[in-house]
């Protein structure tokens, strides 16, 4: 039997609640004993009830406030890719009196950040997606939020002691794992690896890098035997220091042939092999970007690892609206596929249309 062929008073009776019950247990209205509740949903899921989404939306008289809270972007880079899924998924939960604003913060500024969580604390909000960094001035939000009952989301990164309500994103050491497997696969004995890694690598807020790199050099450490690594850091603000420090390190390292970049900065290292005629085998990068993947294209990057930024706003927000206006349980972790790009199939790949 279809689930749209119950009514409540059918519920009610399955259960052995009052009508009245049932409906407060549907629109998580409270006032129901843990018995009822039990019962209530029992059926529910025994009947595989799914309400009437659209209807829901139209007859509702309330209008539902969504928070968004990521970092200011610019044009086709990652933080916009995020932003224009948030904004796919509020176009279409408008029927359902949904409304989505933004809050936003400079990426790996902790008094940026800092202020716009205590923004966040004092917001009147249904609910809140949040792109955390700085751990300590998280849990201090979300223990706020958890006493005002409010629920949120993380995306991109986690933070476990939370009570988040859902991660969405990359599993970011499984990801670093793989860059190590795939960049492997082009070695060739006596070659020498370079990781290049920015001035921020310490910082707090590159947890998302940090983790990669730990996935990737453990994988090297079970995988491996003496294999040479070794490190270049470098400052996308002082390019023509960077320029001198990489033309020396490629003078003195003549066997480095691997190479990665555990962020989106990948064009930053593919730029400069290209300008300068020095080559890398293989070079590993992340993220999407425009420049990233002309790159890929043209041969400087051979891989790109990509987490589909664009569906984890998407989801986050649908995510939300499932548990605040449609009352619905969502899977706390939706880790987003661990993409593997190359130029021979770049062009057939698409994220969120």
């Amino acid at each position: 039997m279809k689930s749209k062929s119950y009514r409540i008073k059918d519920i009610a009776e399955m259960a052995g609640v009052s009508i009245g019950t049932v409906d407060r247990v549907l629109h998580n209205r409270g006032d129901v004993s843990q018995e009822s509740m039990e019962k209530v949903k029992k059926v529910l899921k025994e009947i595989d009830y799914k309400p009437n989404m659209f209807a829901i939306g139209l007859a509702a008289k309330k209008k539902y406030s969504f928070v968004c809270a990521i970092p200011y972007y610019i044009e086709n880079d990652y933080w916009y890719t995020i932003a224009t899924g948030i904004e796919k998924a509020a176009k279409e939960l408008q029927p359902f009196n949904v409304n989505i604003d933004f809050v936003q913060y400079k990426h790996s500024d902790e008094a940026s950040y800092r202020k716009v969580c205590e923004e966040l604390r004092e917001i009147k909000t249904d609910a809140i997606l949040l792109a955390p960094i700085f751990e300590e001035i998280t849990i201090e939000l979300t223990r706020i939020l958890d006493k005002k009952k409010t629920p949120y989301i993380f995306i991109d990164h986690n933070f476990l002691d939370t009570k988040a309500l859902m991660y969405i994103g990359q599993n970011s050491y499984m990801s670093g794992y793989i860059a190590g497997k795939i960049l492997m696969s082009d070695y060739e004995k006596d070659q020498e690896i370079v990781l290049f890694l920015n001035n921020n690598k310490d910082n707090p807020a590159e947890v998302q890098m940090q983790r990669r790199m730990e996935g990737f050099v453990n994988f090297l450490t079970e995988q491996c035997d003496k294999v040479t690594i070794h490190d270049v850091v470098f400052n996308k603000d002082k390019p023509e220091e960077d320029r001198i420090s990489l033309d020396r390190f490629f003078q003195q390292h003549p066997k480095v042939k691997l190479g990665v970049v555990f962020n989106s900065r990948a064009h930053y290292i593919g730029s400069y092999l290209k300008e300068s005629g020095n080559t890398l085998k293989s070079l590993v990068g992340y993220d999407l970007l425009k420049k990233n993947v002309e790159l890929l294209k043209s041969g400087e990057i051979k891989y790109l690892i990509g987490q589909r930024p664009a569906l984890q706003g998407y989801y986050g927000v649908k995510a939300l609206c499932d548990y605040v206006v449609f009352k619905k349980e969502v899977d706390p972790i939706k880790y987003m596929p661990i993409d593997i790009l190359m130029k021979e199939n770049i062009d057939y790949y698409f994220e969120l249309e």
